[in-house]
């Protein structure tokens, strides 16, 4: 009964006339800067960080939750349309999205992910609401062992996730690895291989990485084609909605994809984007029906898994932010700073002191959700527009959004300049047949497996057995280590060669 009164208490907030509209223009705006190439949810926040002064913390914070799943909903749209994974938990949606797309079928995969975006988002919310006190107790058993484990854990998932040669995969996790080390060190405050570059002190924006290997990488490829090889945006797109099939095979992909995104996104140090990398692993290593299209060259389930655990692994980030007052990611940490502003202490008190506002954020993510599926799915339509416009104007215009979209990051130009050198490392990759998802999992995760190592090692006094003494790192670890050897095992490797095989 106590569930009920609270969700009671939190519609009441929720469908006021103020917090409807600012949930609205959330979505809305949140959905806009998906779909826009180089613009994410962080920086959209961070800028409108100083508007909420003038606002209430309830509405302030509907809003800037709005940003966030419409983001997540709009991320893929960049991903399945033009390759440009606007969002790091998008990445794996490109694969198979892009190759839909491709085939003529983009509409199938827009609401492929957004219908199932809209379930999974649906069902984190209820897990919040439901399920925070225990969840929030499974985040108080991760210390640095374990989230260290748990990262090695997501590497060696990725190396299975990539295409092609195992060994590319391990060169590109170690490359994404080196580039996270260009920063200024935590605790002795030593810039780290910035070569007396002032800019290269706070490190390589991810943004960066992503829009120079995925987005003008594409872009420097497909120009390098001949014209009649273009397909991605000369055929006739037909099928603007998922086909009988396409809801069998997908529905299943859902479900996993939520299950997975509703535990990882709990974890700090990268819920969301583990839990996509997760998904579409688990959903490669399922049953394949005959007659399926093979994964990478646009299996609806590769869109479905993904994006559905993307989604909840946001709606449930919320609940280390929102009862612990620990940021999982870095939207969430400008979550805590709007809180801070409004004078709201982050924490376990917030539930208790503050039910209006707890409560009446947990109930907005309901409407919000049904806000971008009745706004996104209507317009499938005019998203898939975008492909009917002809090359020559559509590529120099994304170059122009991406290069806006990263000099607005930090109003500096030296980051399009780096845009463009990884817009050939990107190009380069593309010749050499190298996946760009591993590198961008190492780039990610990096800085966080040092930090959490250290640390581990300074609460142990150097001593390493401390990561497997430690059940829970220890299961992690065994895990990793069961991964390499299946994948190393003969008849894997021949299975996954087979997967991977290009036509």
């Amino acid at each position: 009964m106590d569930l009920l009164n609270n969700l009671a208490l939190g519609f009441g907030v929720a469908f006021t006339l103020q917090n409807l509209l600012y949930a609205f223009f959330g979505c809305v705006l949140g959905t806009l800067i998906g779909v826009l190439p180089g613009l994410g949810p962080v920086a959209t926040i961070a800028m409108l960080l100083p508007s909420i002064y003038s606002l209430d913390a309830t509405p302030a914070l509907i809003m800037l939750a709005g940003i966030y799943y419409g983001a997540q909903y709009g991320g893929s749209t960049t991903a399945i349309l033009i390759n440009v994974p606007g969002e790091s938990s998008s990445v794996v949606t490109a694969i198979d999205g892009y190759a839909m797309a491709r085939k003529g079928r983009a509409g199938s995969a827009l609401a492929a992910a957004g219908l199932g975006s809209f379930f999974a988002g649906c069902v984190g919310t209820i897990i919040i609401a439901a399920f925070a006190p225990p969840l929030t107790e499974l985040a108080f058993k991760f210390g640095p062992a374990e989230y260290f484990s748990l990262m090695v854990l997501g590497l060696i998932g990725a190396v299975v996730l990539a295409s092609g040669s195992l060994i590319k995969a391990i060169a590109m996790i170690i490359l994404g690895l080196l580039l996270a080390q260009i920063n200024t060190d935590v605790i002795s405050g030593t810039a780290r291989y910035s070569f007396d570059i002032p800019e290269l002190t706070d490190g390589i924006g991810f943004v960066v990485i992503a829009m120079g290997v995925f987005g003008f990488g594409e872009i420097i490829s497909n120009l390098g084609m001949p014209a009649e090889h273009r397909e991605v945006f000369t055929k006739d797109v037909k099928g603007l909605w998922p086909t009988k099939q396409d809801f069998k095979d997908a529905w299943p992909a859902v479900i996993r994809g939520t299950a997975l995104g509703s535990i990882l996104g709990v974890l700090p140090g990268g819920g969301a984007l583990l839990a996509s990398f997760a998904a579409y692993t688990v959903e490669k290593k399922m049953k394949v029906r005959p007659g399926e299209v093979p994964f990478g060259k646009g299996n609806i389930r590769g869109v479905a898994g993904p994006e559905s655990a993307n989604n909840a692994g946001a709606q449930t980030s919320f609940i280390p932010m929102l009862t612990l007052g620990i940021p999982p990611n870095a939207v969430m940490a400008l979550m805590v700073g709007a809180m801070t502003i409004k004078g709201i202490q982050p924490g376990p008190q917030v539930m208790t002191s503050n039910p209006q506002l707890f409560w009446g954020l947990i109930a907005s993510m309901w409407v919000g959700n049904a806000m971008l599926v009745i706004l996104n799915l209507p317009l499938i339509g005019i998203w898939i527009k975008l492909l009917t416009v002809p090359y020559k104007f559509l590529f120099p215009a994304i170059t122009l959004f991406c290069c806006i979209g990263v000099y607005t990051l930090n109003n500096n130009t030296f980051d399009v300049y780096m845009t463009a050198v990884f817009a050939l490392v990107g190009y380069l990759f593309y010749k050499l047949s190298c996946e760009g998802a591993p590198l961008l999992l190492g780039f990610i995760l990096g800085p966080m497996m040092e930090e959490n190592l250290r640390r581990a090692l300074l609460l142990s006094r150097g001593d390493w057995s401390a990561f497997v003494t430690r059940p829970l790192s220890a299961g992690l670890l065994a895990a990793a280590a069961l991964m390499i050897v299946v994948v190393l095992l003969p008849s894997i490797s021949k299975k996954r060669e087979a997967t991977f095989q290009e036509e």
